[in-house]
């Protein structure tokens, strides 16, 4: 009997051991759910966006180009209505568009119905719904891209006042219909679950035995191994959620944790951005058979996925409208309308991002300013430069060129690759950038890092360096084609020959840029000094340290294509050295501004030898190894540009600019290997095409105040006049064209072009007065 007493004492112990015990779990539990909810920040990446679209009097943009971005944007095209925004209807020379709402960099654009009326090409006038003329107006960007957090998780987060309470409804009716009245779990739905598991009943309802409390401390804090004790720990910590929190809070956490699917490597996560991703529409917007689709994937994201199992999806939507319905949330109007409704199903994006050589480029430029972890988790709103009609455009003339070398075997073996840059020649802005054949690829990026021999590309700098002594040299200097030979101590002599294997003899200085003669172009460079030459190139904007070997002059120096686009853009801006940048604004996730990347601008090279290089380029195209442009673009856009061949013909450049773009285009093998390539041949086509589609505009750069332009007789190299065959209109600065005139010149042609200098010098005159 004495046993007894001493059993119930211990028993007694372990009672109290094991109530001390809990107490402490439940005690660490409780300090977790308090820490972590109560702080509770989701990891928002940060966000990119295309260009906003400006529409106003005179954009020049045709009307399918724009019916085209608005599909891009899952506008759906139908007759003109009061329903959500997000809609555009198309008659003949006009399009009405329900703009959605965007919060800008610069404030909030509400919605509104605007009309936009076209003619040849252009925006003729913006209207509101009165009729009353608009300004201007935006289409809200394309997001084209994320930094996204471990996991690429992605979400838009969502107050509990902007979901429809339809989707509520949905969710409390299917996944948890005693949510406002139970303390966290809901004994009766756990049994039934139970009996259900043991008993391997099937059935159709389709509520579960966690409540949406349950489920999102499972998906909020813990593992989601399936184990007794994480069971028991997801009870407790689901009371001591509802013992600190409302009702509303908790299902406000819950709709923006959800998971519903998967976008490639992309994760979508909650309400706010499922129904973009589905629907194209905000989560306001989102009707009850649309709702009901979101809440039948939370049993299966997969296997509900409307895309890939629509009529599963379907029918997985059908049965929640019914457990709506039969919960009496909805009536049976309603019930029999929406489940008449289909999927109706947006556009599917791609992935982390369409275009990931270009958010590979913001990224680079973002981390000089923002810590990376800051990028992946803050939710920053990035507002770039893309231009997805000038993305799309490269991208498809790159794609189509390519392979139709592999089907020629023109230039070797199929496997080409290639890359393109677009910038705006005033602003540096990177307009679109392909890093490969593959657009999608999201792996090497030949814009960036493919450094290759750039060939000819910089011999524009011989030649401005020349044209910066006016006094010794002009467009119609003689320079000598004949055979040379580099003699350096310590190397081996240097003989370059030209492309056709043969020597020209005496040219002018504007023909050796044209036809690309090397034997010339390296006489000129090595007289001016390589280092002087050298130092040009890096007033144009090249960091990247070049060998001050004779053959650099050449193009025996490596770069990548967006490096030569910066070289390039500081020809095209008239001497103005702008740093290439992809980045226009940064704001928080409320829209407050954090950075906006303003333009910085300097005067690298002085105007009249840039302009002097630039009439050069022009003849390029014109006359010289570019002039096949002539099959894409008309002589009026007048071009210029330059091609760029490397040894063994490995690899293929094309580098030009017209009145509001420049772009790059680089072709070649991966491995490096000899081929058949040529800059006229495979990098001039790309570039033609890209800029075909483009519509370009004419390029006339400001002429300074020095100089003038004088006829020149090609055959002599004379002053000539209008008369003389074949004759030819050159820039010179004041005091340097040819004084000796031509044979061929008339007194009378003389008098009629002195007139005419006359007239130009006026207008300019008039045109710096009055600001035009």
């Amino acid at each position: 009997m004495a046993r007894r007493p001493r059993i119930l004492r211990y028993f007694g112990y372990a009672l109290l051991f094991g109530a001390v015990l809990a107490s402490a779990v439940v005690l660490y539990l409780d300090l977790r759910v308090t820490r972590e909810f109560e702080g509770r920040r989701f990891a928002l990446p940060a966000r990119i966006y295309a260009r906003a679209l400006e529409l106003h009097a005179g954009t020049r943009i045709p009307q399918a180009d724009l019916e085209h971005e608005l599909r891009q944007l899952a506008y759906k095209e139908k007759p003109a209505s009061e329903d959500p925004p997000g809609w555009f209807a198309r008659r003949e020379d006009e399009l009405e568009i329900g703009l959605r709402p965007f919060m800008f960099w610069d404030g909030a654009q509400a919605p509104r119905r605007v009309r936009v009326l076209f003619d040849s090409g252009v925006v003729r006038r913006v209207e509101d719904a009165d009729g009353r003329e608009v300004a201007l107006v935006r289409l809200e960007p394309l997001a084209i891209g994320g930094i996204y957090p471990a996991g690429n998780e992605d979400r838009e987060l969502v107050r509990l006042r902007d979901v429809p309470p339809e989707l509520v409804k949905a969710l409390i009716a299917t996944e948890d219909r005693k949510f406002y009245s139970h303390a966290g779990f809901d004994l009766r739905g756990i049994l039934r679950a139970a009996a259900r598991a043991v008993l391997n009943l099937g059935s159709e309802r389709v509520q579960g035995g966690s409540t949406i409390t349950q489920q999102l401390v499972k998906n909020f804090f813990l593992t989601p191994e399936r184990t007794v004790r994480r069971k028991a720990t997801e009870l407790v910590m689901a009371v001591l959620l509802e013992m600190h929190y409302g009702k509303e809070e908790i299902l406000e956490t819950y709709l923006n944790e959800i998971y519903l699917g998967q976008d490639r490597d992309r994760a979508i996560h909650g309400v706010g951005l499922a129904a973009q991703f589905y629907f194209g529409k905000e989560a306001r917007y989102l009707n009850l058979a649309e709702s009901a689709l979101l809440v039948g994937m939370l049993k299966g994201p997969a296997v509900y996925d409307p895309r890939r199992h629509a009529q599963a999806a379907l029918e997985r939507r059908n049965l929640v409208l019914r457990e709506t319905r039969d919960q009496g949330f909805i009536t049976p109007d309603q019930y029999a309308q929406a489940r008449a409704t289909p999927l109706g199903l947006s556009p599917r994006p791609m992935g982390t991002s369409p275009h990931p050589a270009f958010v590979q480029l913001v990224h680079r430029q973002l981390r000089r300013d923002y810590d990376d972890a800051d990028l992946r988790t803050e939710g920053l709103r990035i507002f770039t430069s893309l231009d997805p009609r000038v993305q799309g455009a490269a991208e498809q003339a790159l794609a189509k060129r390519l392979a139709q070398f592999d089907k020629e075997r023109r230039f070797g073996e199929p496997g080409l690759e290639g890359a393109v840059v677009v910038t705006d020649p005033q602003s540096g802005e990177v307009q679109a950038l392909v890093g490969g054949r593959d657009a999608r690829y999201r792996g090497y990026n030949r814009a960036l890092d493919a450094a290759r021999p750039v060939g000819s590309l910089l011999k524009p700098a011989i030649y401005l360096t020349a044209l910066a002594e006016p006094s010794r040299y002009t467009l119609v200097t003689p320079l000598d084609d004949g055979p040379f030979v580099w003699k350096s101590r310590g190397a081996p002599d240097w003989q370059p020959a030209n492309y056709d294997r043969k020597f020209h003899g005496v040219v002018p200085l504007r023909m050796a840029l044209a036809q690309s003669y090397n034997a010339a172009s390296a006489r000129l460079g090595t007289e001016l000094g390589v280092d002087r030459v050298l130092d040009t190139v890096r007033r144009l904007g090249v960091e990247r340290p070049l060998r001050p070997f004779a053959s650099t002059l050449l193009g025996a120096a490596e770069m990548t294509p967006l490096e030569v686009a910066q070289m390039y853009q500081t020809i095209a801006s008239g001497g103005f050295r702008t740093p290439v940048r992809a980045i226009r604004e940064v704001t928080t996730q409320m829209g407050q501004p954090l950075q906006r990347y303003a333009l910085q601008v300097n005067q690298a090279v002085p105007p009249e030898p840039i302009y002097l290089l630039t009439a050069a380029l022009q003849g390029v195209v014109r006359e010289g190894t570019g002039q096949s442009l002539r099959s894409f673009i008309t002589p009026e856009v007048a071009a210029a540009g330059k091609t760029g061949t490397t040894d063994e013909q490995r690899d293929a450049w094309f580098a030009g600019f017209t009145g509001d773009r420049l772009a790059v285009v680089w072709i070649g093998y991966d491995d490096n290997r000899a081929a058949r390539l040529s800059g006229a041949a495979a990098a001039l086509p790309v570039w033609g095409e890209l800029m075909a589609s483009l519509a370009p505009e004419p390029l006339a750069l400001p002429r300074p105040d020095s100089i003038e332009t004088v006829w020149i007789d090609p055959q002599t190299n004379l002053r000539g006049d209008s008369a003389c065959a074949g004759a030819v209109e050159l820039p010179f600065v004041q005091g340097t064209a040819p004084e000796q005139r031509s044979p061929c010149a008339t007194t009378a042609g003389a008098v009629v072009d002195a007139v005419d200098q006359g007239v130009k010098r006026a207008k300019s005159w008039l045109d710096r007065l009055f600001g035009r």
